[in-house]
């Protein structure tokens, strides 16, 4: 067994310990599956989440909302459904990094960030300017004085603009601006088979109370959590109808 292939067991044994720890100290207690569902993880151990992979084919679309400077999780679909993913990030230096990058037919990025409402808002930069993800809210990991203005979308006007009445996978993890948009996506017309979000409870104020609401929201739609991962960051939920006749 060669040292990544060694590396990389230590950091999963480790998220395991976290999650257990986690779990004993109550305060991932609101985090429970609804649904038993085989999953799969794609993507490597920092931009990846738990799929349900039966439900996927090369007709599938993929709506993949943050992208940093990671697109494991994008490629994996592609490479094992032959389908398209769209990316979606406002962030400079993500832009950037995209322009770099050989990446595969299938996989179209746009740069622009999804919200609750479209047009330009602030997108503040992260304290340590040697991270990539920024964020439209404040919270604790950005810097109020360092911003710029970027390009955001609302899920309707999105659709629209790509022709899209129907999501196979739509991810999300976009540093803290999921709450506003969850209940934005879920009041839309817009059909979707799972959503795949890392909640930023940890950094926003009353950050548990609100990925509890939006769970709530969540379930309310018939989506139901078949999956978490080790660092109990990544949920994954399914439309329930998709899987229960």
């Amino acid at each position: 067994m060669g040292k990544n292939e060694n590396s990389e067991l230590a950091l999963i044994a480790k998220a395991k310990i976290k999650k257990f720890l986690l779990k004993v100290s109550g305060k991932v207690n609101h985090l429970k599956k609804g649904i038993k569902l085989k999953s799969v993880w794609y993507g490597n151990q920092y931009g990846g989440f738990y799929v349900y992979p039966d439900l996927l084919n090369e007709n599938s679309i993929i709506y993949s909302f943050g992208i940093g400077r990671d697109i494991s999780f994008d490629t994996t679909v592609i490479k094992n459904h032959n389908c398209r993913v769209f990316g979606f990030d406002p962030t400079p230096k993500s832009i950037d990094w995209i322009k770099s990058q050989d990446i595969p037919s299938k996989f179209t990025f746009h740069d622009v960030g999804i919200s609750d409402k479209s047009g330009f808002c602030d997108f503040y930069f992260p304290k340590n300017p040697d991270n990539v993800s920024g964020s439209i809210v404040v919270q604790d990991n950005i810097d109020v004085c360092e911003k710029t203005t970027v390009k955001m979308r609302s899920i309707k006007d999105i659709t629209n603009e790509l022709a899209h009445t129907h999501i196979d996978i739509l991810k999300m993890d976009i540093e803290g601006a999921e709450y506003s948009v969850i209940e934005n996506i879920l009041d839309s017309d817009i059909s979707i088979d799972q959503i795949l979000i890392e909640f930023h409870d940890r950094f926003v104020e009353n950050g548990k109370a609100k990925t509890c609401h939006a769970i709530r929201c969540l379930n309310d739609k018939g989506f139901e959590i078949f999956a978490i991962s080790d660092s109990c960051y990544e949920i994954s939920l399914i439309n329930k109808n998709k899987v229960i006749a």
